[in-house]
């Protein structure tokens, strides 16, 4: 077979459920905003990548998968060199799909997604190909959900926090002195992200300092400099955070220590 197309607008009109795109990038490549008619499964196979929109910021480390709605428009930044597999697909398999969501990537849909990629773009749908597309979105469909996500509120002046805090995720500042800067009583600050992101100012900031920690790591960043960077003062107090942000039992990206 000829080799396959690494442009995505290739697969967008392509008359099957599931078309997948294996593609490599550089570290410290970037895309520019864009956005697929499509529903995209961006599946990072190795690296990390940390894609950006209008409402949120989500964190795509190795064995991890960002499933995107149609047509959102998006940004995507690499950390360390990148392999990943773009996996387009048919909107109508998805009865709800409106906001973007990291999950966890089983075994099983690691290889039919290798298995789907070695298939002719065309494959046919009642052989092997089908067979695997079935499978895939049956997977994407059972697949948890990750805390790797940074919802961003609609509100101006939270938002002016928000980013603030993922400029600088190591800063020191309480909860008073980012009210202050963002022009807000600390009670508006507490209740607005409580109501616009499902999440305390604490556990926010939480998650922002693990995205930054992790996407420091992949760059290659000695796990003392990343653990500083990010507000704490040793890697273990960061291992801790890490522990606390995913869960008990959830899948842990890599941090060095």
């Amino acid at each position: 077979m000829p080799p396959r197309s690494t442009d995505a607008a290739d697969y967008q009109d392509v008359p099957r459920s599931v078309a997948v795109m294996p593609k490599a990038f550089a570290a410290a490549s970037r895309t520019d905003r864009h956005f697929h008619p499509r529903a995209q499964l961006l599946y990072a196979t190795a690296g990390l990548m940390m894609a950006s929109a209008d409402d949120g910021t989500w964190v795509v480390p190795e064995g991890h998968a960002l499933l995107i709605p149609p047509r959102l428009p998006h940004a995507v930044a690499m950390h360390g060199a990148v392999a990943m597999c773009s996996a387009y697909l048919d909107p109508r398999a998805f009865a709800v799909l409106d906001r973007c969501r990291v999950i966890a990537v089983s075994p099983l849909l690691v290889a039919a997604l290798a298995a789907l990629a070695e298939e002719p773009v065309l494959y046919d749908e009642a052989g092997r190909g089908g067979h695997l597309a079935a499978l895939v979105l049956d997977e994407i469909g059972r697949a948890p959900e990750t805390p790797l996500a940074l919802p961003l509120p609609r509100d101006a002046r939270l938002r002016r926090v928000c980013l603030g805090l993922i400029e600088d995720p190591g800063s020191v500042d309480d909860l008073d002195a980012w009210a202050t800067r963002a022009g807000a009583s600390r009670r508006t600050l507490t209740r607005g992200f409580r109501q616009e992101t499902g999440l305390s100012f604490g556990d926010w900031r939480a998650r922002a300092r693990v995205i930054r920690a992790l996407a420091l790591a992949a760059d290659g960043r000695p796990a003392g400099h990343v653990a500083a960077a990010v507000g704490y003062r040793s890697r273990h107090a960061l291992r801790a955070t890490v522990g606390r942000v995913l869960g008990p039992h959830g899948a842990r990206p890599h941090i060095p220590g």
